[in-house]
């Protein structure tokens, strides 16, 4: 009889041990705090606007699709995180009256930025999120073989989705409204104002070592 009772007590006991652990893995966060590097590249579309030429005439500037590249340092909190981020633009335009009345101009942009971001669902999958930027931009502007460069004050939104590959790394898609105060050619100011697709990779530094396998339950002793 005394066997019989222990059959009985591990069999009721097995699923209780047994339960938890879904409930463990799923609560397991792919996200946790620490600092993280990351690098970026993706396609930067200029805004047409009005400029004044080196020759003293006003044009229009027309804008080809452009490229950016650059990268990150952050520290993430799972939820608010924060970066510090390089970034370099570079776009072809050309000038005048008409988009095949015209000549061939440039821009290089260089910004610094600091970042405020949040994530939505953190530690899981797949993580949207927002953010905004200030900092400051280095701008140099060229046509007809004159160039200026300025600094200017740089800002910015994001609004992007990240995906958790694993605890370790995390890729981003965002679109990006980009602008600065307006710098200036042979003396007279722009707009610029830019939309940024972006791809991201992120590395986060110091990763806690991944926790072995539970143990399998016991085997329950077979009835008599």
């Amino acid at each position: 009889q005394a066997r019989e009772i222990e059959v009985i007590r591990k069999t009721l006991t097995t699923p209780a041990v047994l339960m938890p652990l879904p409930i463990a893995a799923q609560a397991q966060s792919l996200q946790y705090p620490g600092f993280y590097i990351g690098a970026e590249g993706g396609l930067n579309w200029m805004f047409q606007t009005n400029v004044a030429t080196p020759l003293g005439t006003s044009g229009t500037l027309y804008p080809s699709t452009g490229w950016a590249a650059g990268g990150m340092v952050g520290y993430d909190f799972v939820g608010p995180r924060v970066e510090l981020e390089g970034i370099y633009r570079s776009n072809q335009a050309t000038v005048g009256s008409g988009p095949f009345n015209a000549f061939g101009a440039s821009k290089d942009d260089t910004a610094i930025m600091a970042n405020v971001l949040y994530d939505f669902n953190a530690g899981g999958t797949i993580v949207p999120y927002i953010g905004a930027g200030a900092g400051i931009a280095f701008v140099r502007p060229s046509a007809l073989g004159v160039s200026t460069d300025t600094t200017q004050f740089a800002y910015q939104a994001i609004l992007g989705v990240g995906y958790n590959i694993d605890t370790m790394f995390r890729v981003n898609l965002d679109a990006r409204y980009y602008g600065t105060t307006n710098p200036y050619l042979a003396g007279t100011g722009y707009n610029n104002n830019n939309i940024s697709a972006m791809l991201s990779l992120q590395v986060k530094l110091g990763a806690p070592a991944v926790a072995p396998p539970p143990p399998p339950p016991p085997q329950a002793a077979a009835p008599s």
